[in-house]
């Protein structure tokens, strides 16, 4: 089951209005912005899908700092606008925040396509990767991840197929694409891997 696949903890401010999103089974969706702290100053700005039963059930408003737990999801985007891949979390369950911001992304899955070893300009081995994490019913989320210094040198020796777990951060960044000659900034969302897993724990 994916909740022992894929676990997100997440303690943030409420950074805009929500907006809908879509409908499944009769139950509406919304994108919740929220931006959680880095320790560097800088902030990772992370899309909820809060699904609103009603108004029992209401969604936070801006500004409001909440602790949110679920699961990292992926979709592909073929409207031609924005990114390809869209990243965002699934809110399982929303409550007041209380405590230091967190990031928290734990992940089960097998790697769907082959690492790529890169270095930075000032000479740090990154290594790119493709998680498939399962879900119910023969379904499964697609999701980038990244590797630094040692551990990037470790993940660039699995193979496509291999089992991994990890643990890390699910982070954004943007950049800017041109589109028939026109300049776009885009936001870019990755597990930053901090840990790699092993059943009997962290390695």
């Amino acid at each position: 089951m994916e909740a022992c696949n894929n676990q997100v903890l997440l303690r943030g401010t409420v950074a805009g209005e929500a907006a809908l999103s879509h409908e499944a089974h009769g139950i509406p969706f919304y994108r919740v912005p929220l931006a959680v702290p880095r320790l560097s100053g800088r902030e990772d700005r992370v899309n909820l899908l809060c699904p609103h039963a009603g108004p029992e059930d209401p969604l936070p408003p801006p500004g409001a700092y909440v602790e949110v737990s679920g699961e990292v999801r992926s979709f592909n985007n073929r409207s031609g606008v924005g990114s390809r891949l869209v990243i965002t979390v699934l809110a399982r369950e929303i409550r007041p925040g209380l405590g230091e911001p967190c990031n928290r992304v734990t992940l089960w899955g097998a790697l769907c396509k082959p690492p790529v070893l890169r270095r930075t300009p000032l000479g740090r081995d990154i290594c790119d990767l493709l998680l498939a994490v399962g879900r119910r019913y023969r379904r499964a989320d697609y999701l980038p991840c990244i590797a630094w210094g040692g551990l990037a040198l470790r993940c660039a020796r699995l193979s496509t197929g291999d089992p991994l777990g990890l643990e890390g951060r699910l982070q954004s960044r943007t950049y800017q694409k041109t589109v028939e000659g026109v300049t776009q900034e885009r936001t870019a969302f990755e597990i930053s891997i901090t840990r790699v897993l092993e059943e009997d724990g962290a390695l």
